[in-house]
This record gives C-alpha cells, sequence and structure tokens, in this order.
C-alpha cells in the first residue's frame, strides 16, 4: 500500500516562489508517473504537471513556464518547483502516484498567493 506525504506550502507574495516536495513509502517509485494536481475551493481538482518514471514531464498551460516538476528516485520523492506564483495559484496541492492497480494521493499542502 502506498502512502504519500506532501510538505512545503505556506504563504507566499505574488511574484514569489515555493518548492513543494513529496515523499512516498515503499521501495517501488521509480516504476511510476508521478503528478502534481490542486484544488482551490468552488473549483474541480486540475492536474499541473505530470512526470514518467523516465523523467518525461508535462504541464498544465496555466503553469507552463513557471512551474517544474522533478523525481529523485533513489529517495522516493518528487518535488514541484513553483515560480512567478499568482494569486490564482492559491489551493492545495496534492501529490499522485499512478501504481498498475490505482491512483495513490496524498493529504495535500496549502498555498496561498496574497499580497
Amino acid at each position: 500500500q502506498v502512502q504519500l506525504v506532501e510538505s512545503g506550502g505556506g504563504l507566499v507574495q505574488p511574484g514569489g516562489s515555493l518548492r513543494l516536495s513529496c515523499v512516498a513509502s515503499g521501495n517501488i517509485f521509480s516504476m511510476y508517473a508521478m503528478g502534481w494536481s490542486r484544488q482551490a475551493p468552488g473549483k474541480e481538482r486540475e492536474a499541473v504537471a505530470r512526470i514518467t518514471n523516465r523523467g518525461l514531464t508535462n504541464y498544465a498551460d496555466s503553469v507552463k513556464g513557471r512551474f517544474t516538476i522533478s523525481r529523485d528516485n533513489a529517495k522516493n520523492m518528487v518535488y514541484l518547483q513553483m515560480n512567478s506564483l499568482k494569486p490564482d495559484d492559491t489551493a492545495v496541492y496534492y501529490c499522485r502516484v499512478e501504481t498498475s492497480a490505482r491512483n495513490y494521493w496524498g493529504q495535500g499542502t496549502q498555498v496561498t498567493v496574497s499580497s
């Protein structure tokens, strides 16, 4: 059973940066694609970034050029570097792992962008 724990969220001013981290349990982290999604109040959950087991990445248009997803398979970790943050980026951010059986989600970490 896979467990994910996100960290790194907080309050930041517009134009600032944050780095989110996610650590996964188990020793098979490197087999699966990982991703980050976010959900703001009153909105559906939006996938913002994804990285395959080989390191191929893709991003939502809303974050392209500002966010960077990366992973460290040896440490069972995935990261989301967020630059040039905007108030519209305010949301709870969730880490996801795509296993062969099912998708697993973390508890989420709050990111608030406000002046």
